[in-house]
Order: C-alpha cells, then structure tokens, then sequence
C-alpha cells in the first residue's frame, strides 16, 4: 500500500501509484494546472489522457480537469515516466547567478542579470526558476509571478506561496502593480513625458523566431515614458508599463524611432554591432533595459511594499562615458 504524503508541488515518483494529501496552499488549484506542477516534463497531453481515463482520483473518484482541490482531498497519481522528457533534464546546474534582494515567507525578490532565462525551455536548459529549486530542493513552492526577457536585468518576483501567488496575479490583473524600468534609446528625444498606445500583435518569423510589432488589430497596449537625461544621440528613460504585453516596451520604442541600445531584435543593429566592439568608448555589450523599482502591496501584510534595484555597472559605466563625451564635445566648441 502506498504512503499518503502531503505536497506543497514536488514532484511525484515515477515508477509506482502515489497518493497525495492537498494542503491549504493548493487548495483551490484546478487538478490540471495541479498535475502539471508535480509532474515535471510531462507533456499537457498525457496529463489531460490520465485524467478522462480515470487513471488520477481524487477521494477515489473520477475528476474533470477543471475540478478544484479542496483542502483534505487525497489524489491518486498513477506512475509517469517520460523517458525522453528526463533525458533533457540537465544533470548539472551552476549556482545561482542572482542577487536576492528581499525574501519573506511568502515572496522572494531577485535582482536578475541579463542574460539568464527567467525559465528553460526554446533551446535554454535552465532559468532562474530552475537554478531556484536546484538550490533549494527542500522548498516546498517557488513559482515566477511574471517574467522578464532574457536580456532585461533587474526585478523578478518568485512566489513562496501559492495564496502570495494569486494575491500578486490579482493585482496584476486589476493594474494595481507599478513596475517601473530604466531604459537608454538611441536617437533624439524631446518630450518631458510620453503616453504611448499602440497595439500589439505576436507573430513568429519564418525561422521560428517569436517577435512582436504594433498592428491595428493588436493588443491595446499602453506604456509612459519619462524623460531623465540627455546625450548626444542619446536618452535616459523612465518606462513606466501600464499593460504588460510581451516586448512591449523594446516595440513601444522602436515604433517611435528611438530604439533601446543593444536590442538585438528591434534595434539599431549596424549602432549595437560598433558599441560591441572591444575598446570602444561609449561602449556596451548588451540591451540596456533594467527593472530598476516595483511597489506593490504586499501579499501576506496587506501593506504598501516597494523595492529598488541599482543599475548594472555596464550599463552605468555606459552613461558615465556618453556623459563624458558630452563634456569633451562641449569643451571643443
């Protein structure tokens, strides 16, 4: 007979029946979305055949996928093993490449460098969120409450908590968040402050490459931008995001023909190519958008909640030469 065990989502064993008590942190989760969490590397598809083949009960009888757990339900799992799915699965992570800059019981804040995957998957093996519970095998929940492009630095929120988790999607949804970046443009910008709204529409190109563009029939999508400093060909901006649509802020951007300095995908590309190169000055080697504040209200408190993350040193080593080839141009005229 088969040891009933509580889970708070770790995963399930692979070679026999398992029988899983829900406790008040999943109580709530529909039994698909539940599966799917505990039984890492499994494809939806199996997961929705096991459930309409009666394979999973929960209190011994028969569920459908949109069935949710109630606090108490004992869940029966059959054994899942995708031998191909394991195989993918990295046998060696390296250690955290991030710095924590809050943690709580119930919420876990990062400053994420650029460069790292917020998760694997499309040719990445592993993200934060995978170097998270590498390094933490014993905890019991660490989920993404959003995301940030692999290139972005900056503020990443992991929930400890599934209650902490729908708390922060919740407000997320009703716009309650204020998640502001720091981005650099290249080009000539005049405004003190402006509203863009232009809707945008998710393709992926003939290579498979998923981009997105401003399009009529879009999504509405609406981003401010705050002018904070001037250069020669250059802007500092504040980006303050009003919806959250993928890429919105490096397309926002582009749209208005001041592109953020190295993106890769909408930017100045001949530009981004010369500042790369070694010795340059000003010189950089990545985009230079940073999740640099976020205030919310704080899942468990209840209270107003805010946080700030320093620029990278690149990308302030990067304002500090434009700075000081400001200076030397003026000092010649």
């Amino acid at each position: 007979m088969n040891e009933l065990g509580k889970t708070s989502g770790q995963s399930v064993a692979a070679d026999q029946v398992s029988m899983i008590e829900i406790d008040d942190e999943w109580a709530g989760q529909r039994i698909d979305n539940f599966l799917m969490r505990i039984c890492k590397g499994v494809p939806k598809s199996h997961v929705y055949r096991i459930l309409r083949s009666g394979e999973v009960r929960v209190n011994k009888g028969r569920v459908s996928a949109d069935y949710r757990l109630v606090g108490g339900d004992v869940v029966r799992v059959p054994p899942i093993r995708i031998a191909a799915r394991e195989a993918e699965i990295p046998t060696w992570m390296p250690p955290p490449s991030y710095t924590i800059v809050h943690e709580d019981d119930h919420l876990l804040i990062i400053d994420k460098p650029a460069g790292l995957a917020v998760h694997g998957g499309s040719g990445v093996s592993f993200g934060v969120i995978e170097q998270l519970r590498n390094a933490r095998p014993k905890a019991k929940y660490l989920e993404l409450v959003h995301r940030l492009d692999r290139e972005t630095s900056g503020l990443l929120m992991i929930a400890k908590r599934r209650s902490a988790l729908v708390a922060l999607h919740d407000q997320i949804r009703e716009n309650q968040i204020d998640k502001r970046y720091l981005a650099c443009v290249v080009g000539d910008w005049h405004d003190r402050r402006r509203a863009v709204k232009a809707p945008l529409h998710k393709y992926t190109t003939p290579e498979g490459e998923r981009r997105v563009r401003v399009q009529d029939d879009g999504l509405a999508s609406h981003t401010i931008f705050n002018l904070l400093e001037k250069y020669n060909g250059f802007a500092l901006l504040e980006c303050e995001l009003k919806t959250g649509r993928t890429h919105q802020i490096r397309v926002h951007l582009q749209h208005v023909g001041t592109p953020i300095v190295g993106d890769e995908k909408y930017g100045d590309f001949a530009l981004n190519k010369q500042l790369a190169r070694s010795g340059v000055k000003p010189g950089i080697r990545r985009m230079f958008l940073h999740a640099y504040k976020l205030r919310i209200t704080h899942p468990s408190t209840g209270e107003p909640f805010e946080l700030e993350a320093p620029l990278p040193a690149e990308c302030r080593q990067f304002l500090d030469q434009l700075q000081e080839e400001q200076g030397n141009a003026a000092k010649t005229v």
